[in-house]
């Protein structure tokens, strides 16, 4: 059999079908600077532009050898749409994603997100540029599987409201945030079919807020599972589940939440999750973003150790345990990827080959 392009490679994963190696890819935020500065765009410009937006995503992929592209690449953009301003630093020559230096929201008593702003929140602020980056994408690199995200609906309220306040009203204010968060989780699955409507061929619901440093396993379970799981429920497959943090005593019940793939960062110990949901269910994640690819200090050969390691944890494709960051060192990234497309020629748990 002929070597599968990466959208073939990918889908075919996702599918559980035999495929040639295993993939290198991400859920997340994964523009590169040498890509970027290739294109000679600036950093600023790649958020505000469904052009940039898509040729970053698109260059990145295409230059180290990934199987996705993957946006968009910061978290403000919800947070805009429903009123708030962003910062870009357009003036600034360092790599710095949008933030918002102050919310409207101060207090939970404030949030207030009708119907209307469900239904409309494609057309407010820069939302409509994520569909529209997708269909270029589609058009223009049609070998690469194209991937999208969403903030989960307790990290989405963290954006637009001081997660600290969130965490604190989970206990003092419960019906009030139980209220918030259903109305996030609505506005969250309606972003989500859109996404995909667009031509999103696999999309990650990330909740990284909600890690067992934060919130008990007790309080994950009535809280945050079912809305985890009424938003996958609503979503066309494949769609992953990535939780940030402490995931060690959340992973069977992350496992519950109908996802077709698990994502862990380098805090979860990844053959104890093995153990805990069997072999038929995808692994993803662990690989250190800053520490392999981008660290100076970090030669060639420790981040083919590094990548060699997270192969041996059991994961099914290698997967940035988080958004990868931008300046990486281009030896050691090209170095982790030819390694895992030679080492990943051999099965995995969840994941045959041809």
């Amino acid at each position: 059999m002929p070597e599968l392009t990466p959208k073939e490679r990918v889908m075919r994963f996702f599918n559980r079908e035999p495929i040639d190696t295993m993939p290198f890819f991400s859920g997340m935020g994964m523009v590169l600077l040498p890509a970027i500065n290739k294109l000679g765009y600036k950093f600023p410009q790649v958020h505000v532009d469904a052009e940039k937006l898509a040729w970053s995503a698109i260059e990145s992929a295409r230059m180290f050898d990934m199987d996705a592209a993957v946006i968009p690449y910061d978290m403000c953009w919800e947070s805009e749409a429903l009123g708030n301003t962003i910062s870009l630093y357009e003036d600034s020559e360092d790599i710095l994603y949008p933030t918002i230096p102050t919310k409207n929201w101060q207090t939970l008593d404030q949030v207030k997100i009708t119907q209307e702003d469900i239904d409309t929140i494609m057309t407010k602020g820069r939302m409509s540029l994520i569909p529209e980056a997708i269909k270029i994408i589609k058009k223009e690199a049609p070998e690469l599987a194209i991937g999208a995200w969403q903030l989960g609906p307790f990290t989405q309220c963290g954006q637009t409201i001081e997660l600290d306040k969130v965490l604190k009203g989970v206990f003092k204010q419960a019906d009030l945030v139980n209220e918030i968060l259903d109305h996030f989780t609505d506005m969250i699955i309606h972003i989500g079919q859109e996404l995909q409507a667009a031509g999103a061929d696999f999309i990650t619901l990330r909740e990284p807020g909600v890690a067992a440093d934060l919130l008990s396993p007790r309080t994950f379970k009535k809280v945050i599972q079912p809305r985890l799981t009424r938003i996958l429920d609503n979503w066309k497959s494949p769609k992953v589940l990535h939780i940030c943090g402490s995931t060690d005593p959340l992973v069977a019940m992350m496992n519950e939440c109908h996802a077709d793939a698990l994502s862990f960062d380098i805090k979860c110990n990844i053959p104890e999750a093995r153990k805990i949901v069997g072999d038929d269910v995808i692994l993803l994640g662990q690989f250190d973003v800053f520490e392999l690819p981008c660290k100076e200090e970090t030669t060639v050969e420790q981040a083919v150790a590094g990548i060699n390691a997270n192969i041996d944890t059991g994961v099914d494709a290698v997967w940035p345990g988080c958004d990868l960051w931008p300046d990486i060192k281009e030896e050691n990234f090209r170095a982790m990827v030819k390694t895992v497309r030679e080492r990943g020629k051999t099965p995995t748990a969840a994941s045959t080959r041809f």
